[in-house]
């Protein structure tokens, strides 16, 4: 899906990942969007399938069929990323505790990354929260902020900016990106400078993936060393219109284009 944003944006992504042998329909699917499978490897495991379950346009349950215990060959699948890595602007982990990226993929990632000055976002998950260090941008939501926030307090838009500055120190992250649903998006960089944009108000129909659009919208962002407050505003629009539409469905840049001049 973040894949798919991307490509909808002008960008051209490569996905890294690891599936299981017997799986030809992923690759069929992936020639059927037009995206290169080049940096996918295959083991035997399990490839994740994700049912959703929808009634009267709403997202009512979703069932996954996985395995999710870690990679077996980690030394293969970073050297082969890092092969594909050499002429990317951009690096996006999008972390699903799925078991491919585990913390010794992170650190020599992002390492690799941050020594070749790509920058590198996250959207993190809670197993893998604190393996991020050094990322240029961590993006998470409100749900895994709570969680990951030793002391358990609840959220609100007084006490955001102390915990995402105590976390983003822990993380040496030069930015925050934090997404809070229907409330918006917060953003804090490494100089302390921050701010709230609420969400435009719009017709919700699924909210299934707009995480997804969010990151992808902030990635090429970022690629682009735009200021990271327009960043967080069209990371904000780009969620709010992938929640239009019933099911994932790839960022329509010409409307996203259009409500950023009318918008910000």
């Amino acid at each position: 899906n973040v894949a798919s944003h991307i490509k909808a944006l002008g960008a051209t992504p490569i996905l890294c990942s690891v599936i299981g042998n017997e799986d030809k329909g992923f690759f069929d699917l992936m020639e059927r969007e037009n995206l290169s499978a080049k940096g996918i490897l295959q083991e035997e495991r399990k490839t994740t399938v994700k049912t959703r379950i929808i009634s009267e346009n709403k997202h009512q349950l979703r069932v996954d069929e996985e395995d999710t215990f870690p990679i077996i060959n980690e030394s293969d699948f970073i050297k082969h990323s890092i092969d594909l890595m050499s002429n990317v602007h951009v690096v996006i982990f999008q972390d699903y505790n799925k078991g491919v990226l585990t913390k010794h993929v992170i650190n020599s990632l992002v390492d690799f990354a941050t020594k070749k000055q790509i920058p590198t976002l996250v959207d993190p998950k809670k197993e893998n929260y604190w393996h991020y260090k050094g990322i240029n941008l961590f993006k998470p939501n409100a749900k895994e902020l709570i969680e990951s926030n030793s002391e358990k307090e609840a959220l609100s838009l007084e006490n955001i900016s102390k915990i995402v500055t105590k976390q983003r120190k822990q993380l040496n992250a030069k930015s925050f990106l934090l997404t809070l649903s229907e409330k918006g998006v917060f953003i804090q960089t490494q100089n302390q400078e921050e701010h709230y944009y609420p969400a435009y108000k719009r017709s919700i129909i699924d909210v299934s993936g707009a995480g997804d659009a969010v990151i992808a919208t902030a990635a090429l962002a970022l690629a682009q060393k735009l200021d990271y407050h327009i960043l967080a505003q069209l990371a904000n629009l780009a969620g709010g219109l992938s929640c239009e539409k019933v099911g994932v469905n790839p960022i329509n840049r010409e409307n996203l284009l259009n409500e950023a001049i009318r918008l910000i």
